[in-house]
């Protein structure tokens, strides 16, 4: 069956870096584009990166471009999150997903912490 596990997160000082990661299976992962999507406390899921198929076209939400760079690999169906200059407001439970923002299938998440 589909699942998503992400990981990765954790608490960092505003200014830090992580790299998030996300195992993918139970679907053809070379034929669809990846998103990564966060959710804080009392706000909506927001998009944070997509990552196309063969071209990997890559689009960033306006609030991380410049600090996020996002990618996969799809000999191991894995899709990454390198997250640099992080602030506070970056505070937020991280999700992979292949099939949007109303897929039936989420993963546990993956917190992350930007506090000093």
């Amino acid at each position: 069956q589909v699942k998503f596990v992400e990981s990765g997160g954790g608490l960092v000082q505003p200014g830090g870096s992580l790299r998030l990661s996300c195992a993918a299976t139970g679907f053809t992962f070379s034929t669809y584009s990846m998103t990564w999507y966060r959710q804080a406390p009392g706000k909506e899921r927001e998009l944070v990166a997509t990552i196309t198929t063969v071209t990997s076209s890559i689009y960033y939400g306006d609030s991380v471009k410049g600090r996020f760079t996002i990618s996969r690999d799809n000999t191991k169906n894995m899709v990454y999150l390198q997250m640099n200059s992080l602030k506070p407001e970056d505070t937020a439970v991280y999700y992979c997903n292949a099939f949007g923002s109303r897929s039936k299938y989420w993963g546990q998440g993956t917190q992350v912490t930007v506090s000093s």
